[in-house]
């Protein structure tokens, strides 16, 4: 099952999102234009229905609804709605409306589902009326009233995060608390707890890529210490003739973010999201993301995993593989920011026609208007340390 399209009303930056999504989508726009807030509807997607999730936590995990409202709204609700394609062609659509009264708790403004056109779910319905309670929890997040589109909410489970931060996968508390921490605190403790067959797999698929990627490695492997706390390993060449051992402490950050894309591709077959993968890593190393992407997805043997990436990089953008169709662009107005599809900008069209790659057509859209006056940050105009 993928994502065909998300619609969104006073989400974040956004008052009005309503775009077709791909098999692999890139999200392209100017720092703070809303990159992570969008790919951010799906994880609260996923959040709705994960195990000790559901509305009224997803919502308070982000800050209430004050804070997941746009301040361009002119309405006070928010709505979340995707469009899914399953295996089978059948066609899905989930709706979710949130509001929130002063300081009253969160509750439902509509929950609907829709199955190959026909509505199976609409709320409120007679039993929320009645009892106001109810609309404050999805059907979705309920086992025993999901059961019509239990599809769905599979589907949100699966939903995956990825946006490792080396510091702490180093740190040696990493994993105190943490459970799936999609920033990397337990992302050692994922990989050791994968099933032994698959680990191996993924590790050999791992190391072949690092040693292209990464001087003198030839080696990685996952150990226990002592006290059976997983590490990562890598040999590396040298001149001592045993060459060195070194962990991941002594990884650099393209290494370790490395490891945690490739690790993020081969982990699941659901929805993956990825923000800035190209952080830390060469410019050659980056130009060939959206390729192992493509890769990866022609060779699933059911459907093909969806992808949704944030980024900055021309050199990622610049693979020739990368359609109009695949990238979003935002850009922020005084309205909220505006996504479109890259192919329905009018602007980019004509540069596309006479055959600009998709990175010269779309990346100077994302420029700030007058980032060249920032190279005379600290000329003098005037006293900057008053006495």
């Amino acid at each position: 099952m993928r994502f065909t399209k998300i619609h969104l009303e006073n989400w974040r930056n956004f008052t009005h999102v309503d775009v077709m999504l791909q098999q692999r989508m890139f999200l392209v726009g100017p720092n703070a234009s809303g990159k992570s807030n969008l790919l951010d509807a799906f994880r609260f997607l996923h959040d709705l229905v994960r195990v000790g999730g559901g509305l009224e936590k997803a919502v308070a995990d982000r800050g209430g609804v004050a804070r997941l409202r746009s301040l361009t709204a002119r309405s006070p609700y928010i709505v979340v709605d995707v469009s899914i394609n399953s295996e089978d062609d059948s066609n899905w659509r989930y709706r979710i409306g949130i509001g929130q009264h002063y300081h009253s708790r969160i509750h439902l403004t509509e929950e609907k589902v829709w199955k190959s056109g026909e509505l199976i779910l609409n709320r409120p319905d007679r039993r929320d009326i009645k009892d106001k309670e109810l609309l404050h929890q999805t059907h979705l997040e309920q086992i025993n009233s999901n059961h019509e589109f239990r599809e769905i909410a599979d589907l949100f489970k699966t939903i995956r995060y990825y946006h490792i931060i080396p510091q702490l996968i180093r740190d040696p508390e990493r994993s105190v608390g943490r459970k799936l921490d999609p920033y990397g605190g337990d992302f050692l403790e994922q990989i050791a707890d994968t099933p032994k067959r698959t680990l191996v797999a993924r590790l050999r698929q791992i190391e072949a890529a690092l040693r292209m990627a990464v001087p003198q490695l030839e080696v990685l492997r996952l150990n226990r210490d002592n006290y059976g706390v997983p590490h990562l390993r890598a040999h590396y060449n040298s001149w001592r003739k045993k060459g060195v051992w070194q962990t991941e402490v002594d990884f650099s950050d393209g290494t370790l973010r490395l490891i945690g894309l490739l690790w993020a591709l081969l982990d699941g077959n659901g929805p993956l999201i990825l923000e800035e993968p190209e952080l830390s890593l060469h410019a050659e190393v980056t130009r060939h993301i959206p390729a192992m992407m493509a890769s990866l997805q022609k060779s699933e043997k059911t459907q093909a995993r969806q992808i949704l990436v944030s980024t900055h990089s021309s050199d990622l953008l610049g693979d020739p593989g990368i359609a109009a169709d695949e990238v979003l662009l935002l850009r922020p107005t005084s309205e909220g920011t505006k996504v479109d599809v890259g192919k329905d900008v009018a602007e980019i069209q004509p540069l596309l026609e006479a055959g600009l790659p998709i990175s010269e057509a779309v990346m100077p859209h994302t420029r700030p208007p007058q980032a060249e006056q920032l190279s005379a940050f600290g000329e003098d105009d005037g006293d900057t340390n008053p006495q």
